[in-house]
């Protein structure tokens, strides 16, 4: 092979050697210094982006235990309650304890149509109609039938003058539970 050789004079030669220098300079920093440092953003926003997850992933976890826990809490208060309670029992026997029973007009049953598909528990509630009633009467009955430590609260209640008797009222009580779903 014949090897070309050219005279350059010592200014073009330094030329030659500076220019190569930036080319070789040029080549280093697009292919090897740029890719490295782009590679290690890339990884350093890859962490950061699985450490954000990974806090979000805790306080879902968090979150879900304490659902649990509270979920729990309701299936012991409700075990507890004992597999025959029905909620119109508890409202009649509360009313037969403060002897209001001959005022309940009506009682109304309805279960919760906002159910959660997976929901454990279903949201139940009558409605009751009282006429005719006292106010200690009222009260007493309302002490009696509102028990958190059951899972029975009153939602709403109304009341408004008896138009019949001076002195009574009329009372309409939603009362709520939870129970099991079926």
């Amino acid at each position: 092979m014949h090897m070309l050789k050219i005279k350059l004079a010592k200014r073009e030669k330094y030329v030659v050697v500076i220019a190569s220098c930036i080319i070789g300079l040029f080549l280093f920093i697009n292919f090897i210094v740029l890719p490295f440092f782009k590679a290690k953003d890339r990884t350093s926003k890859g962490i950061a982006t699985k450490e954000a997850e990974y806090k979000e992933i805790a306080e879902l976890v968090s979150v879900y235990q304490e659902y649990k826990k509270d979920a729990d809490r309701i299936e012991r208060m409700l075990t507890k309650r004992g597999k025959g309670f029905t909620l119109g029992t508890y409202l009649d026997d509360a009313a037969g304890k403060t002897g209001v029973k001959d005022l309940i007009k009506h009682m109304q049953p309805s279960k919760s149509s906002s159910a959660e598909a997976g929901a454990i528990f279903e949201e139940y509630s009558i409605e009751m109609k009282l006429e005719g009633i006292n106010t200690d009467q009222l009260v007493s009955y309302l002490y009696r039938i509102e028990n958190p430590e059951d899972l029975i609260f009153i939602k709403r209640i109304s009341i408004t003058d008896n138009k019949k008797q001076e002195g009574y009222l009329d009372a309409i009580i939603q009362v709520q539970t939870y129970q099991k779903e079926l």
